[in-house]
């Protein structure tokens, strides 16, 4: 189940550049718990987002320019995940479920109004604040994130080495604070580790595909997927058990 979770997620994330984490734990929560499921996802994120990074080259240029927005996160990420670890599996699902509709709604249109450069750095500050929350909570911080980028109009190759940085420095405090606290163990590290393959091989296929593609109808189908994702998270954070 996993292994089919994370080759789809991979997939969807070599297509848009974001959505693993989105779309994996989406996926295994309707088999297990919040929790296993984004553990699970931990080794995924970082080795596909670095994957991502280094495809992308220009690895100095994009981290200067968003070092603000990922000291940011990575301070938010790291707090939240050790102040939200008695957060109920109820609460974990509802939160999960507003995130992937966020995600579709930003994607679906540009619905983020452009920010004069002037605001960028209150506008990484902002966001990488927004994005540390939520990713402390769900590990699923694309939303926030991809808002913060719309912002910037970012053209598609700049935003894949964003994306790839960003999500990268995010996912180490992450899968730090889940080993600390006890929710990734060392069994699911083990498993975590080996979903690598199936994300990358989906990775590389979406890549391909990436590279292929006009994209609005295929990406508009992805997002029609998300939204279903979505509702039946909430549904379960509803009639959880």
């Amino acid at each position: 189940m996993a292994s089919a979770a994370f080759l789809i997620a991979g997939w969807i994330k070599g297509v848009a550049g974001i959505g693993l984490p989105t779309a994996a734990i989406a996926i295994m929560t309707l088999f297990t718990d919040p929790r296993t499921a984004i553990a699970l996802v931990m080794f995924p994120m970082i080795g596909s987002n670095a994957w991502q990074l280094w495809r992308g080259g220009e690895i100095l240029r994009t981290a200067r320019r968003y070092w603000l927005f990922s000291v940011v996160l990575f301070t938010g990420v790291v707090l939240t995940a050790f102040l939200t670890q008695n957060a109920g599996d109820r609460l974990l699902l509802a939160a999960l479920g507003v995130v992937v509709l966020i995600f579709v709604a930003v994607s679906w249109r540009n619905l983020v109004p452009p920010l004069p450069d002037r605001w960028d750095s209150t506008a990484q500050v902002g966001f990488g604040l927004f994005s540390g929350v939520i990713g402390g909570m769900t590990a699923a911080w694309g939303p926030p994130m991809a808002m913060y980028l719309a912002t910037r109009q970012v053209e598609k190759d700049e935003f894949i080495r964003a994306t790839g940085f960003m999500i990268f420095i995010g996912s180490l405090p992450l899968c730090y604070a889940y080993a600390r606290l006890g929710f990734l163990t060392g069994p699911l590290s083990g498993v975590s580790i080996a979903m690598l393959l199936p994300a990358i091989a989906g990775f590389s296929l979406g890549e391909i595909l990436r590279r292929r593609l006009t994209g609005q109808g295929f990406r508009n189908a992805i997002l029609i997927v998300f939204v279903f994702f979505g509702l039946n998270l909430l549904r379960r954070a509803i009639w959880y058990g």
